[in-house]
């Protein structure tokens, strides 16, 4: 129903998908760093943005997501080295051709497209297999799925990982008070130096690994990567400090998949001061209903869960998955949670509940934001 798409079609102009045209626009430039995974692509792709956006070479990079650094969520530069995301929704990875290619990590997502984890697989391979000999594909070994692609792909393979000797590893990995990540770097087990991020939780270690070590196979040096990695202070929607009023804090974030919702909770509670109110919105009904139990297990390190209504996104709602499903799921094992579907109404209920020291999270892809916004 585009009035632009429907004019192009009866005007038989040539029609293009946009992953075909990112695909074919990569093969434009030098060099081409393209960040995939389940999770963590648009942090990793505004990591590896500070680092490179002061280079010579004025790269070119496409993000999912709102970087101050940038600007917004492009920077137009010269044809020398283009940084984009890489989504595997519908298999697009597959069109894209960089010359470094990452994979953050594989999980069951997007199953109104796939099949199932092996059908997820199969793409993420094809995707891997795109990548010439003499490129780089940067690898997340702790995840099994990752692990899996090391002898069926041509590209130079760099590992890196938490859990064990890699090309890039972190060791001694300790929090903050405010829950802010450190570590230390080793390169091939030889240490390198201290890292202090200014970003919270356990997955943005594995996100800084992934990000010093394309970088640094594309020949930046480990301070001035380091140096970009530890200005960086965020991207909008990813445990995005929005404000406080009356020593209660606001933090949203675009987490709507149970790992990231474990992973947010998870680093939210090791610098939280009282309880944790969370807000979540649930994106699209076929993940929530093919999803239901991982959802459930997620919300553990919440004090309160709020679950409003699910966002439809591409969707129609044929009425056979509810947020009140949801809510039945989180009570059943023991956890708390409610159902509110007006915003307001939970501006109103938060308003009443919290107290000072408290932390209001929303949650979600869509519109909740809104919530906290309100709030405040």
């Amino acid at each position: 129903d585009n009035e632009e798409l429907r004019g192009a079609i009866e005007a038989k102009v040539d029609l293009i998908d946009r992953a075909s045209f990112l695909g074919m626009l990569m093969k434009n430039y030098k060099k081409s760093i393209a960040v995939s995974g389940t999770h963590g692509k648009t942090t990793t792709t505004s990591m590896i943005s500070c680092m490179i956006r002061n280079l010579k070479e004025d790269p070119t990079i496409l993000l999912g997501g709102e970087l101050d650094e940038i600007k917004g969520n492009v920077r137009f530069g010269k044809k020398e080295l283009f940084l984009t995301e890489a989504c595997e929704y519908k298999a697009n990875i597959v069109k894209y051709f960089p010359t470094t290619a990452i994979i953050l990590n594989m999980d069951e997502d997007h199953l109104d497209y796939f099949d199932n984890m092996d059908h997820i697989y199969r793409t993420f391979l094809q995707y891997g297999q795109n990548i010439p000999p003499e490129g780089y594909l940067v690898l997340n070994i702790d995840n099994a799925y990752v692990q899996k692609l090391i002898p069926e792909v041509q590209a130079h393979v760099v590992t890196f990982s938490i859990q064990q000797e890699a090309d890039y590893q972190a060791k001694n990995i300790r929090f903050s008070e405010a829950g802010l990540a450190s570590f230390d770097l080793y390169y091939h087990g030889d240490f390198i130096r201290p890292i202090h991020l200014k970003v919270m939780g356990l997955h943005n270690i594995y996100n800084a690994l992934a990000a010093i070590a394309s970088v640094h196979e594309n020949g930046l040096d480990f301070d001035l990567a380091i140096q970009g990695l530890e200005s960086y202070r965020g991207v909008h929607r990813r445990l995005e400090y929005k404000g406080s009023k009356n020593g209660i804090s606001v933090i949203d974030d675009y987490a709507h998949h149970p790992t990231e919702i474990q992973s947010t909770l998870h680093a939210l509670r090791q610098a939280a001061q009282g309880k944790i109110y969370c807000v979540f919105q649930p994106h699209t009904f076929t993940r929530t209903k093919l999803l239901l139990d991982g959802f459930a297990h997620s919300f553990h390190e919440a004090d309160s869960v709020i679950i409003t209504d699910i966002y439809a996104a591409r969707e129609k709602d044929y009425g056979d998955i509810h947020s009140k499903t949801l809510v039945d799921a989180i009570n059943k094992i023991g956890d708390h949670a409610q159902y509110l579907a007006d915003f307001d109404e939970i501006v109103d209920f938060c308003k009443k509940k919290l107290q000072p020291g408290d932390t209001l999270l929303t949650m979600g892809a869509g519109d909740v934001y809104l919530i906290g916004e309100k709030f405040l």
